[in-house]
């Protein structure tokens, strides 16, 4: 059935390139014009036909008549079949339609009475003309000259016949020429839709659109495409400046807040250890704990934002071969202190080296390892594993925890997306930045993150790096 409805649906004018539309309207029009005409003339020369052949009957039956004499036994001399040579039939009749002697041809039949005197009438395939015949004796006789309409019916189909083939054919090559021409009018347009198609695939609006040769509308619609390429082109480059703008400045901003930052963490540290506990009200041991926990808050933040944003702007650090197996042990290592009951696995496949900066692949496996730690609980088991895997470095950090909701595999990595874990429970939420940072590093090492699900059913996090050639 949905063959079917897919057959009818592309069989649907709508549904065909304009060039088969424009020649169906060619040939539709060039129908519509050879039917009229063709009617016309078919008729008028039927017509004509029909005229010439009553005619040529009728001057043949009225000198028949006029030759025809009667002797006083009414007996007609000469016969009516040696004077009409080629005649169908011939009868003189009387007004009864009785056939006078000697008046008619050898095998002649019965047209009945005459009727419709001086005009015609059909027996059969035959038409009778019929008229009187002057006589100088009291006998009302009439002549019935007959000739087959077999030949002017032949005449008359070849002519109808003739016509509709010449409807058909023209029509035909009306479609045919219009195909042909309309393909050569929507070439340009063909030429125009390649390139925007290219454009589009490419995804570039510097390259320009082919001017057709002739000043008419492709060549406006070409001349108006060049020009809105252009338009957008420039449009997309002052973006492009806008937002690299942006992101120097967020980086030079995030850069400068580091130094004020770390000033305000060392004097909030050196006041607290200069008020003893003994020493000092409840209140401000609040207070300066706050303090202390918000400016380490806004320390980590600022130092992620300042991350991403060398990334986006495109400030790499300096890159060197350094192996990723000894990264993710230094990354193992700073976090075991802090596990917080979970364990730590690390399957040591051998050194897999990588072209990339040590400290930026550091982060990315820190950030990991903290992911996994705070949405899973204690005693759920955090595996690492470093490889080599068809053709690229592939570091994996996976778990048996809960696992990533269904749908959020790749939401996970937008920036300021926080989830709920076990860590979260106390207030402690991350800056909602840690993933964003992972996919960050990886695609400016000129690899990948994709989020899954692990064999135990918790989350598994692949990163891809290529190998150094």
């Amino acid at each position: 059935m949905n063959k079917l409805e897919n057959i009818l649906a592309a069989l649907t004018p709508k549904r065909w390139p304009v060039r088969w539309r424009l020649a169906a309207v060619s040939a539709t029009l060039t129908l519509i014009i050879l039917v009229v005409f063709a009617v016309v003339v078919g008729r008028l020369t039927s017509n004509r036909l029909q005229d010439d052949f009553n005619d040529e009957l009728r001057d043949t039956g009225d000198r028949l008549a006029l030759e025809l004499q009667f002797t006083g036994s009414a007996h007609v001399s000469p016969n009516p079949g040696q004077m009409a040579a080629g005649a169908t039939a011939v009868r003189v009749v009387d007004q009864n339609g009785n056939e006078l002697p000697g008046g008619a041809t050898l095998g002649a039949p019965n047209f009945g009475p005459p009727r419709n005197v001086n005009g015609f009438s059909n027996v059969g395939s035959l038409r009778v003309f019929t008229t009187t015949v002057p006589t100088s004796v009291p006998v009302q006789a009439y002549l019935q000259y007959a000739r087959s309409t077999d030949s002017l019916d032949a005449t008359t189909n070849r002519l109808w016949l003739f016509l509709g083939g010449g409807v058909l054919g023209g029509t035909l090559l009306a479609a045919l020429a219009g195909i042909a021409i309309a393909g050569r009018a929507m070439r340009p347009v063909s030429v125009l839709t390649a390139k925007a198609r290219e454009i589009a695939s490419t995804r570039d609006p510097s390259l320009r659109i082919p001017e057709p040769e002739t000043d008419d509308e492709v060549g406006e619609l070409a001349r108006t495409l060049e020009q809105m390429l252009r338009e957008l082109d420039a449009a997309r480059s002052e973006t492009e400046q806008m937002m690299q703008v942006q992101r120097e400045f967020v980086a030079d901003a995030s850069h400068e807040l580091r130094t004020p930052l770390t000033s305000i963490l060392a004097n909030l540290e050196l006041l607290e250890d200069r008020l003893e506990p003994t020493g000092r009200r409840a209140d401000e041991g609040e207070m300066i704990e706050s303090a202390l926990r918000s400016s380490r808050r806004m320390s980590r933040l600022v130092s992620d934002l300042l991350l991403l944003a060398r990334a986006d702007a495109g400030r790499t650090g300096a890159r060197r071969e350094c192996d990723l197996t000894a990264v993710a042990a230094a990354a193992l290592s700073e976090v075991r202190p802090v596990a917080n009951g979970h364990r730590l696995t690390l399957a040591n496949g051998g050194p897999v080296p990588v072209e990339g900066n040590p400290d930026e692949l550091h982060r990315l496996a820190i950030n990991l390892l903290d992911n996994g730690l705070r949405h899973t609980p204690a005693g759920t088991e955090i595996r690492v594993a470093v490889e080599r895997r068809n053709g690229d470095a592939v570091l994996e950090v996976s778990d048996d925890g809960p696992g990533i909701p269904p749908g959020m595999e790749a939401q996970v990595f937008s920036r300021f997306v926080r989830g709920s874990g076990p860590a979260d429970a106390g207030g402690s939420s991350g800056t909602g930045l840690g993933l964003a940072i992972v996919k960050a590093v990886a695609r400016s090492h000129g690899g990948d993150v994709h989020a899954g699900s692990s064999p135990a059913g918790g989350a598994r996090f692949t990163v891809r790096l290529p190998l150094p050639d």
